[in-house]
């Protein structure tokens, strides 16, 4: 055996001895260096040693703003500036969801106090000391920056000219109203004295189509300011429309008819003034009553008149069931204090009624290309199918989602009359002694329908030139008409008056379609 085989036995037993100091030099540092000067666990290096003195763990604050972390002064904690704009962050976060709610006019109480309660927080950052320090600096920018934002957002939303828009048109209403129905009920002339003439029923309606039409820009304060207009509009338009419809009836009663017909005679003559009242209640004419309280007088009227025995007599009973209807028809506006505050209501990208128009007006839209691709004839039948479809969307009293039913329903429409033009067309064998001026129209209505199949793929803006061009020569077509002779014929003068009118349905639809009207 060589010396070196004798010597590796003894080597080894060296090495192991060696490395079994090493383990415990290194346990020994471990369970030095787990333990700081004051007996606690050691933590990786989070907590700082300063040779003599524990330090405080900084205590951070909710809100926004990280831990003041710069040199260590007579604030261990976070910075007194950054807890005042964690302060002003909470009342940030409070006024917020009302600002971006708010649907109202500079010269209401809430915008007053909404501006006042912004301006004291804008005044609130401004005082925060930062003592030079770019990080409080920053942090008070930020905090002032958002009350800023806040303010310009409550101002341009209360004076958007979408939203004067809306308040010019409700003015409108008010004086029509106001003049129509409220002054004389105040004057002390019976509304069953005076007529609800169907032009009042006219002009409101055209208010509240011009009101469905006013733009908001997806911005929830003017969908918001623009619903709650509507509501109020249509239901006094469809309070007038029942009044209309009431004149029709043979009402009412004459006294001897029934013991009770006198107090149904009494309890017709409370509600023709609650009909005025309410009116005046849901267009903002009326400053002392309430909804809640006129709704409580009906509700005993109601009460009333189920009281009466009238089961004798008929007719009598008809007539205490017309009454009810009437005060019943009057009851369900009267919830409308509160309408809009539910942004369901208003803001509708997930209503299940637009949904369900949006999908027929995606099925119209598909055929529609296959009828101008390919002049395929035969769709009007499922045509006819989406337009009963559209008629049994529940629009929930809803004027936005009746503006999108109804915008919907003129699109079906205009399909349809195309397609009807387009095989008439077809089917035209005019005889030798056909006259003139017949054949004069015929050729106007050819024209027609190669505009209208221009209309129906226009997919433009009222700027561009292609839509000036159609315009213009819509416009030229009905002059063609006007220029038409009848001579006399009735046929003649029958065909260019639904010609004239087809034109103009034409161009209105082109109007529609270039709009830009949201939900």
């Amino acid at each position: 055996m060589s010396a070196t085989h004798k010597c590796l036995p003894i080597f080894t037993h060296l090495l192991v001895f060696h490395v079994i100091q090493c383990i415990d030099t290194i346990s020994t540092l471990t369970s030095l260096f787990s333990f700081s000067l004051f007996r606690k666990p050691f933590d990786g290096g989070k907590r700082t040693m300063d040779h003599g003195s524990q330090q405080p763990q900084t205590q951070h604050m909710p809100g926004p703003f990280p831990g003041y972390t710069g040199p260590q002064g007579p604030y261990p904690g976070q910075h007194p500036a950054l807890l005042r704009l964690d302060e002003v962050q909470r009342e940030i976060s409070t006024l917020g969801p009302q600002v971006c709610s708010y649907s109202g006019l500079q010269s209401d109480r809430e915008y007053k106090r909404l501006e006042r309660e912004l301006t004291r927080l804008l005044l609130e950052v401004d005082k925060v000391e930062t003592e030079g320090r770019p990080e409080l600096q920053q942090a008070r920018k930020c905090a002032a920056g958002e009350v800023e934002g806040l303010l310009r957002y409550l101002e341009g939303n209360a004076t958007h000219p979408s939203r004067l828009a809306i308040e010019e048109l409700t003015q409108e209403a008010q004086s029509l109203l106001n003049e129509g129905v409220v002054g004389p009920f105040r004057q002390g002339q019976a509304q069953d004295a005076f007529e609800i003439s169907e032009e009042l029923v006219e002009a409101v309606q055209d208010v509240a189509m011009r009101l469905a039409q006013v733009k908001t820009g997806g911005s929830v304060p003017l969908r918001k300011a623009r619903y709650k207009a509507l509501t109020r509009v249509c239901a006094v338009q469809e309070i007038l429309e029942g009044r209309v419809r009431t004149h029709t009836l043979a009402l009412p009663l004459s006294d001897d008819t029934h013991e009770a017909v006198q107090r149904i005679n009494q309890v017709m003559v409370q509600v023709s003034g609650a009909r005025c009242q309410e009116v005046a209640l849901l267009m903002g004419l009326s400053g002392r009553d309430s909804c809640a309280h006129l709704a409580r007088i009906l509700t005993e009227l109601l009460v009333e008149l189920d009281a009466l025995d009238v089961s004798s007599n008929a007719a009598v009973r008809n007539y205490r069931k017309q009454v009810v209807e009437e005060i019943n028809g009057l009851l369900k506006h009267l919830d409308l204090e509160g309408e809009g505050e539910d942004t369901r209501r208003y803001d509708l990208a997930q209503n299940d009624s637009i949904r369900e128009i949006e999908a027929i007006r995606g099925r119209v839209s598909v055929l529609r290309e296959e009828v101008l691709r390919h002049g395929a004839a035969g769709h009007g039948t499922e045509l006819q199918g989406l337009l009963t479809h559209l008629d049994q969307v529940d629009t929930g009293r809803n004027p936005c989602i009746r503006e999108a039913r109804r915008r919907a329903v003129l699109e079906v429409q205009a399909l349809i009359t195309f397609l009807d033009l387009w095989e008439a067309l077809g089917r035209r064998n005019p005889g030798p002694d056909e006259p003139l001026p017949h054949a004069a129209v015929w050729r106007v209505l050819a024209s027609l329908c190669d505009l209208q199949a221009q209309v129906l793929g226009f997919d433009g803006k009222r700027a561009d030139k292609s839509y000036m061009v159609l315009e213009e020569l819509l416009t030229k077509q009905l002059l063609a008409l006007d220029a038409v002779d009848p001579q006399g014929d009735q046929g003649t003068k029958i065909a260019r008056k639904q010609a004239v009118k087809h034109a103009q349905n034409i161009l209105s639809y082109l109007d529609m379609k270039t709009d830009e009207w949201e939900y």
